[in-house]
């Protein structure tokens, strides 16, 4: 090329746009993000309430959880915003369309606090992995993300069911 002249390749600023994320997308990652939230919140309650035989290894394994949960809806959240998505995590919000199954109130005891939040763990994951499903094609980077979020609460639930198991 000469100096001076022009490059045919060289883009104009109207041309230059972000990757925007189609409703569907969206509305797959809006999902995601309150059954983070719900899970958080879910796992909270049972962190304060669980009773019974091994209750500190428990307690402390909760935290876990409620720590990649909440780490993950913001993951999920600042992604969304990346893509000019707005996420939506008011509790009305949460609680009118999580998909996790509601937890019951007052003290639970290890083995069934175990049970209940392997369930909520695999319930958030399958979102997820639906939700990956939709963003493989769309957009490989959010597909990355979530990839790297269901390994991890798979893990979680592994780590957490394995404490029921009979040999």
């Amino acid at each position: 090329m000469i100096m001076g002249t022009t490059s045919k390749t060289r883009r104009t600023e109207a041309e230059v746009t972000s990757f925007q994320a189609s409703p569907e997308l969206s509305a797959s990652l809006q999902q995601v993000l309150v059954d983070l939230i719900e899970l958080h919140l879910q796992g909270k309650q049972a962190h304060w309430n669980v009773v019974g035989t091994n209750f500190r290894d428990l307690h402390l394994q909760l935290d876990e959880i409620v720590d990649a949960a909440r780490e993950g809806s913001d993951t999920i959240a600042e992604r969304m915003r990346a893509l000019d998505a707005v996420p939506d995590g008011r509790s009305d919000t949460v609680v009118a369309t999580t998909t996790l199954p509601e937890f019951p109130a007052y003290e639970r005891n290890t083995g069934e606090v175990v049970d209940l939040m392997t369930t909520r763990l695999y319930a958030a994951v399958g979102t997820m992995r639906a939700a990956r499903g939709r963003a493989d094609d769309e957009d490989p980077i959010t597909a990355d993300i979530l990839h790297q979020l269901i390994e991890g609460l798979e893990k979680q639930a592994w780590l957490l069911k394995a404490e029921n198991w009979k040999v």
